[in-house]
């Protein structure tokens, strides 16, 4: 690519960033750094009725937690800013009037009870009103008035609006990197509306001119903007501007494959649909991935797998990784059925990943909001049990017992580890521990297996109630390991409550 990339996430504020969004976000991101490219961020807020406040911020915050920050955007000022098209608007009627100038645009003054009544007179023909070159000479707009009409009406303030002329019988052939090529009969399109008299751009107008102007190269969009691309593509050819190339991205689909996932889905079906937790001003709160406890790295690894896949095995991906292997091409046109197990299978091997000590100062905080301190080696606790853990959240269920003397016992598990003998096969293993100057996991080991060998117990006559003195349940880590963690004072202690307790 001899031109330099530059792609953009152009979201409207109008309430917290679908997944589906972020996905767009980041495959807009991959590309753009995959070849030395920008990523910029455009805000368009001209639909004032539907800006939500603290919208904006949140979807730059959602990027900033995933990682995926944008070059260039609103607080990052490049050369082609503002990057909120509220901001841009003095911008966009010249170039509708240059449409009109060159023969691409119109005036139309029709009013929408006019257009209503076409509908329904339409629809009562079992027909489909479209406003274009069929029709157009027949309805009341620039082409089909005289001109001293026209002038007459612009300054006397009528209420108008700007509509693109589309070609009469034209067959456009138009390229899509993940879809290939498609035709399209141009007399099937209709006269798109691309100004209004209020004095703003509708999104065609405003999407095309920014673009333009922000020298995008290559636009990366959901597959709900597949039917704008050919007006797009013809806009561009009406300003005599160099067409980007377009890749239209799959839908994210309902987990059950039916239906298109959205912002409604999550809370209903158990699972977020968000990056972060949001709170609209009714109240309510819909959940996030942040603060439900996933790491960022493993929604970035499961947003990537949404509808593309890098031609190997390979699933787990750091955001580097992902760079390397990211390719439009291998991005499918069918939708990606969303699924939250797999999404909790990313959550669990990136926190196997995290570094034990690391994890240690994340659960040490847990510990602390729960009023427990302790001399105990948090780190190898956490080396213990964190294989059963797929949330930071998870430690505590998996390790409780480390930092809680059982007061209780499972009664199931009792009834099945303590026999009429277990008592004193227990103050055996009392001796033996007390008589060990290494309480090593190794050598604690050692000395009691070698023990139930030489009396040829069965080693669940001796481990399962040594289990259960020390956890209070059948759970946790090699016993043994439990033992050496909690140190001998602490283990004959729990031993001798449980022979008391439970015997």
């Amino acid at each position: 690519m001899s031109q330099k990339v530059r792609v953009r996430f152009a979201p409207s504020p109008t309430g917290p960033l679908h997944i589906g969004g972020v996905r767009t976000a980041l495959f807009n991101y991959l590309f753009a750094k995959k070849h030395g490219g920008d990523f910029l961020l455009r805000i368009e807020d001209t639909d004032q009725n539907r800006y939500v406040p603290g919208a904006e911020d949140y979807i730059v915050d959602a990027l900033n937690w995933l990682n995926i920050p944008y070059d260039e955007g609103p607080g990052k000022e490049g050369g082609c800013g503002p990057y909120r098209q509220s901001e841009r608007n003095d911008l966009y009627k010249q170039y509708a009037i240059d449409l009109i100038e060159s023969g691409n645009a119109y005036y139309a003054f029709d009013t929408s009870e006019k257009l209503d009544f076409h509908r329904k007179d339409h629809e009562a023909k079992g027909k489909t009103f479209i406003y274009n070159w069929h029709n157009r000479l027949k309805l009341k707009n620039s082409l089909s008035m005289p001109a001293i009409e026209v002038e007459r009406l612009l300054a006397d303030g009528a209420d108008y609006v700007i509509r693109f002329k589309a070609p009469e019988s034209e067959t456009l052939h138009l390229q899509d990197i993940i879809r290939g090529g498609m035709q399209i009969d141009s007399s099937v399109l209709d006269d798109k509306v691309l100004f209004k008299s209020d004095g703003m751009p509708t999104y065609h107008l405003a999407n095309i001119v920014d673009d333009h102007l922000m020298k995008i190269t290559h636009v990366i969009r959901g597959e709900e903007w597949l039917p704008s691309m050919a007006l797009h593509v013809l806009l561009y050819r009406a300003f005599n501007w160099e067409v980007p190339q377009f890749a239209h991205l799959p839908l994210i689909m309902k987990p059950e494959g039916k239906g298109k996932l959205s912002k409604r889905d999550g809370d209903k079906m158990g699972f977020p649909v968000f990056p972060l937790e949001w709170k609209p001003a009714d109240g309510a709160v819909f959940s996030g991935y942040r603060e439900d406890g996933y790491l960022p790295e493993a929604v970035i690894n499961m947003l990537a797998f949404l509808g593309w896949n890098p031609g190997t095995e390979q699933e787990i991906f750091s955001l580097d990784g992902l760079v390397a292997a990211f390719e439009l091409d291998r991005v499918h046109k069918a939708g990606a059925k969303f699924d939250p197990e797999k999404t909790k299978w990313f959550q669990h091997q990136y926190l196997q990943g995290i570094d034990d000590t690391i994890l240690a100062s994340q659960f040490s905080e847990v510990l602390n909001e729960k009023g427990i301190t302790t001399s105990l080696d948090v780190t190898k606790i956490v080396s213990l049990v964190k294989e059963r853990a797929t949330f930071l959240s998870d430690l505590w269920g998996q390790s409780n017992f480390f930092f809680i003397t059982p007061e209780n016992y499972n009664e199931k598990a009792s009834l099945k580890a303590f026999k009429p003998e277990t008592p004193e096969i227990l103050k055996a293993v009392i001796e033996i521990l007390s008589s060990a100057e290494d309480f090593s996991e190794a050598n604690i080991s050692e000395k009691v297996k070698s023990w139930v060998v030489s009396k040829e117990l069965g080693f669940g006559k001796v481990m399962m109630p040594l289990r259960l003195a020390l956890v209070g349940e059948m759970k946790g880590p090699d016993v043994f390991d439990i033992a050496a963690v909690l140190g001998k004072k602490e283990v004959i202690i729990r031993i001798e409550n449980a022979i008391t307790k439970i015997g």
